[in-house]
């Protein structure tokens, strides 16, 4: 075989790969070698390719090799427009690994391409991608400016997606190549909303929250403002989603009518805030335009009800002091429903929590078929579903109807059922906690007779009683032991009726469980410090600092129901 057949090195399916020679010179740039392998006389050895269809200067331009890649194109210009396996040409494969200087030749080899035949600058790869997309896509930022300065247009080109660079741009927070696209005059259908997701160029630099880009496109192109995304969202809906209080303020300024737009789903921006939490957005939405908390969605409820059905409480306790009118705190649904009623139906607990605490919520409200929030609760109860936490937002409901319901006609009062040894969890539950408190017990009781300091021998006073040290360990072991025998005894009588223990003792239980934990801790840094201070003190405050650490380090993993148990 002749050196060029060695070169070529065709297979069995007639298809010609490249030379392994060619290849390292490719990737390392080694101009030499290129000379020595390609006859300028026969470029056709340039045309070889590597298994994903890449030639030397696609190579050449992945890996940045100028030189390399002006050599190329002097032996076969045609590979300009030759596309690899993904549809890229070389200049697709520069933008993305931004390789500048590759990419400037490149980019002027295709601005002197004929004009009959269709230019690399807006040939497209797979993803119907021109390279302007990539080089966005990259963050390849003096790269998308080098190929806008060749061709200005390609900025406003939608891929199949139906995303252009400057949407790209928009979400990438990339300045300069925003600006230099819309300075551009360009004339065509560039306002019509996206066939997508994700909306205009507007929507992405919300969501991107690039306040200067969301500036300089209100200034430049101030008609994307009113323009949606396939769901009807407009670009406040994003900033409400996203709780970007300053595009928030930004969009209001320009046009205050955004805030009563709804999308397809008849939600307004104060909407899609309280149904993602989104707390500051809310704060910026009331304050601009307080009645937009009077709109409903397409099953009639406000903001209220979203935010409850979401199962965002910060939501809920941002609107509760921003909005003032009770009506819209019991406005009930096209189903009858209040946010109480429906807090209490998917069991939000800490909403409906939240809404008792407001004496312009009305518990007294009936829904369609005659219940209040409490009569929904109840029903979990004699199907044993009810969990601790909806027990006590049982018993709140109950209470807030005693006080405030006396004089209108409400669902009778449901009964605790007789339910006995059929729970195998609950069983599980006093085993513990019983064995739990008799242990904090039963060390509580010890300490006692072995007070830190030791006693006087003649006369059996303790020798530190003095000390306030010694007085906060007599009164948190105290503690710490009355409260165990309290739940020792508690838990004993829950065989009794344990749907009613549930009910009305087991949170107290756990409470007491808890205090007599803390007691505890409370009697160890003061025993340390009593007996350990007067020879090392730094040892006695570290002990110190770990206790008084130890609530918050569970209160962190457990969060504030760590006053409730999980039944």
């Amino acid at each position: 075989m002749d050196g060029e057949g060695e070169r070529r090195m065709v297979d069995s399916e007639g298809e010609i790969h490249m030379d392994p020679a060619l290849y390292m010179a490719a990737t390392q740039g080694k101009v030499s070698i290129l000379k020595q392998l390609a006859d300028p006389e026969e470029p056709s050895v340039l045309s070889a390719t590597t298994p994903q269809l890449n030639t030397a200067l696609h190579l050449a331009a992945l890996h940045g090799h100028a030189e390399f890649a002006g050599e190329v194109l002097g032996m076969n210009e045609e590979l300009l427009v030759i596309r690899n396996g993904d549809g890229d040409t070389p200049l697709h494969l520069a933008a993305k690994a931004g390789k500048l200087e590759v990419a400037r030749l490149l980019v002027n080899r295709a601005i002197a391409w004929p004009e009959d035949k269709k230019s690399p600058l807006i040939m497209t790869n797979k993803a119907g991608n021109t390279a302007l997309h990539e080089a966005v896509q990259y963050r390849r930022g003096a790269l998308a400016v080098v190929l806008l300065d060749a061709d200005p247009s390609r900025g406003h080109d939608l891929n199949e997606q139906m995303e252009s660079p400057l949407h790209m741009a928009a979400r990438e927070g990339l300045v300069q190549v925003v600006e230099k696209i819309v300075s551009y005059p360009w004339v065509g259908q560039k306002f019509l909303p996206s066939a997508s997701l994700s909306g205009t160029a507007l929507h992405q630099a919300v969501l991107g929250t690039h306040h200067r880009i969301v500036e300089i496109l209100l200034e430049k192109m101030p008609d994307l403002i009113d323009l949606t995304d396939s769901q009807g969202n407009n670009a406040l809906h994003y900033a409400a989603q996203k709780d970007h209080q300053k595009a928030v303020e930004l969009l209001l300024k320009k046009r205050t009518e955004l805030a009563y737009k709804r999308n397809l789903e008849s939600m307004s921006p104060l909407h899609v805030a309280a149904q993602y939490g989104s707390t500051a957005a809310i704060k910026a939405l009331l304050r601009h335009c307080p009645d937009v908390a009077e709109m409903v969605d397409k099953d009639g409820r406000n903001a209220f009800h979203t935010s409850v059905l979401s199962g965002k409480a910060a939501a809920l306790r941002s609107l509760l002091r921003r909005v003032r009118p009770a009506e819209l705190l019991n406005r009930v649904d096209i189903h009858g429903d209040t946010p109480l009623h429906l807090a209490a139906k998917n069991s939000r607990v800490h909403s409906a929590l939240l809404l008792l605490r407001d004496r312009r919520v009305d518990p007294c409200v009936r829904d369609k078929k005659g219940h209040t929030a409490r009569s929904l609760v109840e029903k979990k109860l004699h199907t044993g579903e009810m969990d601790a936490y909806e027990m006590y937002l049982w018993r709140q409901l109950k209470h807030q109807e005693y006080k405030r319901c006396r004089k209108q006609q409400l669902p009778p009062l449901a009964t605790y059922p007789s339910r006995r040894g059929d729970d195998k969890y609950f069983e599980r539950i006093v085993e513990t906690y019983i064995l739990v408190a008799t242990l904090i017990a039963t060390v509580t009781f010890s300490a006692t007779f072995t007070m830190p300091g030791g006693y006087n021998q003649s006369d059996g006073i303790a020798l530190k009683g003095h000390h306030v040290a010694f007085q906060i360990f007599v009164i948190s072991n105290t503690v710490a032991m009355c409260s165990s025998i309290v739940v020792v005894f508690c838990f004993i009588w829950a065989w009794q009726d344990p749907v009613r223990f549930k009910v009305d003792q087991l949170l107290w239980g756990h409470r007491l469980t808890v205090i007599a934990c803390l007691a505890m801790l409370v009697s160890l840094m003061t025993a340390v410090y009593i007996t350990v201070a007067p020879a090392s003190r730094w040892p006695a405050y570290v002990v110190i600092a770990i206790g008084t650490s130890t609530p918050a380090v569970v209160v962190l993993m457990l969060g504030k129901e760590v006053i409730f148990v999980p039944v």
